[in-house]
């Protein structure tokens, strides 16, 4: 009988759901939106329950579109927007708060508190993350902190913490687990990356009680099974691995030095550094990769905070596109932006900046400037962001990249990949399956259940759709790189450190 593998995408805007052939290739997709959340100025929320419907109900409605039955799917694997925190009642299944968001800005001044007590090189050394309200660790502290009873009712083991992944298994099982992945658990700044265990000391610091966490578990193994009657038969559940890590995956990058960016509502740029976990000097992070069989393999990350989602900020703020497809369109219709620079810092700045008080800044404005200038200046701003954790990632690594691998949406964007490619001077490759972050998934699920053999299968099936390579001169990219560090200047600590929490009641609420 054929089978295929499942792969739940649960990302920051929508979730999806894809089955993949054993060839790697897609057989169905259903996909739904959500709700974003805005409560403050920096703040981002999810409903957990709403993320939990709509992924249930895209798996369901892409295995009935493949035509297909559950018990035509081998395992599920689960790919997830990371760093998001769910607390819920372990009785109930409820969440006890909406989500708070990985774009959350809300604990920045907990963390600068951190910092100012020297605490930033404890928590870099062992989890290879910057202090930084990106991370899960201050938000679930928060959420302790901000609902009544929370802390004491987690401290008796009445609650459960949880990454998304972990929230999707504990729905998917009935209540049965609660377990995350290794690349989950490096993200939180609870984990010793190291060790391989949540740390005793980082715990403390954060004031997370221990029976809150789940079990860490490698990323390619089978930790159960889905609940009776959910899907009509019981499918293995089999991979587990945070977004990035699993398009790193799906794209083949299993040799050190070899590197992929992803183009989703962030920007996200991994490379594989094998069993070593290499420290970074220029504010990258160190992350685990993946682990296998019960072997880490490591990466250095770069993370932009706003890449896609300033498409859907033109989009939905400015109005000046009805669909997210239609922004190659208005940015080709001008050579060039006209000396127009967006600096989408929405939520601040990511690497190589970690600026938790920067904003998006628009300079360059003539009365010549129209809504197509700056909708080129929208899809620069995204290439130029990844261009400088490239160089970043170049320093840390002391390996020049060959060529970039990417993935994603906007890698759809032919525009985009072609400034990408001139503005890095390197090739810009484009895979034929570009969502390789739900591949990366069935990947890590399928070699679980034996539905492919090993990680040289998987090499054997990454194919280029095209590749990319660069036009621009080296002065010309210089010049345009000039130019945007200056922007980005201008973007930075223009929010002043935020003052006494609000009440705890009106936080609550």
């Amino acid at each position: 009988m054929t089978q295929y593998i499942l792969a739940l995408d649960q990302g920051t805007t929508s979730s999806r759901a894809i089955v993949f052939d054993r060839e790697g290739n897609i057989r169905s997709v259903a996909q739904k939106e959500f709700e974003q959340i805005f409560p403050r100025p920096g703040w981002v929320e999810h409903d957990a329950l709403e993320i939990w419907s709509t992924q249930s109900g895209v798996a369901q409605e892409a295995i009935t579109r493949a035509g297909l039955r559950a018990a035509d799917i081998a395992a599920i694997g689960i790919t997830n927007q990371r760093e998001t925190v769910v607390v819920w009642d372990r009785q109930t299944g409820q969440p006890i708060h909406h989500a708070i968001v990985w774009q959350d800005r809300r604990t920045a001044a907990f963390c600068d508190g951190l910092r100012a007590q020297g605490l930033e090189a404890t928590f870099q050394e062992k989890t290879g993350l910057l202090l930084d309200a990106y991370f899960s660790g201050t938000k679930v502290r928060w959420i302790l902190d901000h609902v009544p009873g929370a802390r004491e009712r987690a401290e008796r083991g009445e609650l459960a913490f949880g990454t998304v992944d972990s929230w999707l298994v504990y729905q998917l099982t009935g209540g049965q687990l609660h377990v995350t992945d290794a690349t989950n658990a490096s993200r939180t700044l609870l984990y010793n990356i190291h060790t391989g265990d949540w740390d005793e000391e980082l715990l403390r610091l954060l004031e997370v009680p221990r029976p809150m966490l789940p079990q860490v578990r490698s990323s390619s193994e089978v930790y159960g099974e889905t609940a009776q009657g959910l899907f009509g038969s019981r499918i293995p559940i089999a991979g587990i691995a945070g977004d990035q890590q699993a398009a790193t995956f799906g794209q083949a990058c299993l040799e050190r030095g070899m590197a992929k960016n992803t183009y989703g509502t962030g920007c996200f740029m991994l490379m594989n550094t094998n069993g070593e976990a290499v420290p970074s000097r220029n504010k990258l992070l160190t992350t685990v990769a993946w682990q296998l069989q019960g072997q880490r393999t490591y990466a250095l990350e770069g993370s932009v905070f706003v890449a896609g989602a300033v498409v859907q900020w033109l989009r939905d703020g400015l109005g000046i596109i009805r669909s997210s497809g239609e922004v190659e369109a208005l940015a080709t219709s001008v050579d060039s932006s006209e000396g127009v620079i967006l600096v989408p810092a929405f939520v601040g700045l990511g690497a190589p900046y970690w600026d938790s008080y920067a904003r998006g800044t628009l300079v360059g404005i003539t009365r010549g400037t129209t809504s197509a200038h700056i909708a080129r200046a929208a899809l620069e701003a995204i290439a130029y962001q990844s261009a400088e954790l490239l160089g970043a990632m170049g320093q840390d690594s002391e390996a020049p990249l060959q060529e970039l691998r990417v993935d994603g949406g906007a890698s759809n964007n032919d525009l985009l990949m072609q400034f990408q490619a001139d503005i890095l001077g390197v090739p810009v490759v484009r895979p034929r399956v570009t969502e390789t972050t739900a591949l990366g998934a069935a990947y890590l699920a399928g070699l679980a259940v034996g539905y492919w053999q090993g990680t040289e299968e998987i090499t054997r099936l990454w194919g280029v759709d095209r590749v990319f390579e660069p036009q621009m001169d080296a002065a010309e990219r210089e010049h345009r790189l000039r130019r945007w560090r200056r922007a980005v200047e201008r973007s930075r600590a223009w929010e002043e450190a935020e003052g006494p929490e609000p009440a705890q009641a009106e936080a609550a609420r």
